[in-house]
């Protein structure tokens, strides 16, 4: 059963002064249980697309593989919202072992809440690449240009996995979080090298963001949003570049800004 990410829907639109009868695209909202080594790990609700992409990029950013030879098999079954995923080794499935929040240090430098995974997972970027100015609104508008499921519905969110000259994939979902880990699947089922890579982003830069970012492991992160306090601060300690407010020909630079150079310096 092959699941389309909308449908259509009859509404009453107010327009013009007036009530009329209309049609609207409605994005889809699908839950799918992954299951781990025959237990049951996690629900998530998302957009049917991708799935595969998603439980991968998913499991590699809560610490359960680091490769995609860490898996034996995957099966998704559509039709009844399952996912089960059978691993090369074991690992503890129970709820503690992946949701135990803990006050812990990032490099050495400003204490933060973290899930225990993320402190596992989370890497500081090593990452060697530069963009001009012209280079991030490119980024940005390339991004939006193939958004076609949020022109349609206005109610996903995109990201984009780039080099500093074009668009390698883009990622639709209802949840954020969903997007960035259809990426990060992505890159570990196509082996693609992400420390010279940058990631566009539609929503705000969250501290969850921010931290889902640099377990992929990108050095640059393009939003058309805002950033929040502890984003900008987990991105200063895991020398991540954080760029908001993309829009235009203007934008924001938050943190280590000496990656965005200007046109002439190149």
């Amino acid at each position: 059963m092959i699941h389309s990410m909308s449908g259509r829907r009859a509404i009453v639109r107010f327009s013009d002064g007036r009530l009329q009868e209309a049609e609207d695209e409605i994005v889809k909202e699908f839950p799918l249980t992954i299951y781990v080594n025959g237990e049951e790990f996690a629900t998530m609700v998302c957009t049917p697309a991708q799935l595969e992409e998603m439980v991968v990029g998913f499991l590699a950013s809560e610490g359960v593989i680091l490769f995609k030879r860490d898996i034996k098999s995957l099966e998704i079954d559509e039709s009844r919202g399952f996912a089960y995923v059978e691993l090369t080794k074991q690992i503890d499935t129970s709820p503690l072992a992946y949701s135990k929040r803990f006050i812990g240090s990032c490099c050495g430098k400003s204490r933060q809440f973290y899930f225990q995974h993320d402190v596992k997972t989370a890497k500081t970027s090593m990452a060697d690449i530069h963009l001009t100015p012209s280079q991030c609104v490119e980024l940005m508008k390339s991004m939006q240009a193939e958004s076609v499921l949020f022109k349609g519905t206005g109610g996903v969110h995109n990201a984009a996995l780039c080099s500093a000259g074009e668009i390698i994939a883009v990622r639709t979902d209802i949840g954020r979080h969903n997007a960035l880990d259809k990426l990060y699947g992505y890159c570990l089922l196509n082996d693609i090298a992400i420390r010279s890579k940058i990631l566009v982003f539609s929503g705000r830069i969250s501290s969850e963001v921010l931290t889902k970012a640099a377990k992929i492991g990108v050095g640059i992160v393009l939003s058309k949003s805002a950033p929040t306090d502890l984003a900008i601060e987990l991105a200063e300690d895991l020398n991540i570049t954080a760029v908001g407010f993309v829009r235009g020909s203007s934008f924001n630079v938050y943190s280590h800004p000496e990656r965005i150079i200007e046109e002439k310096e190149r």
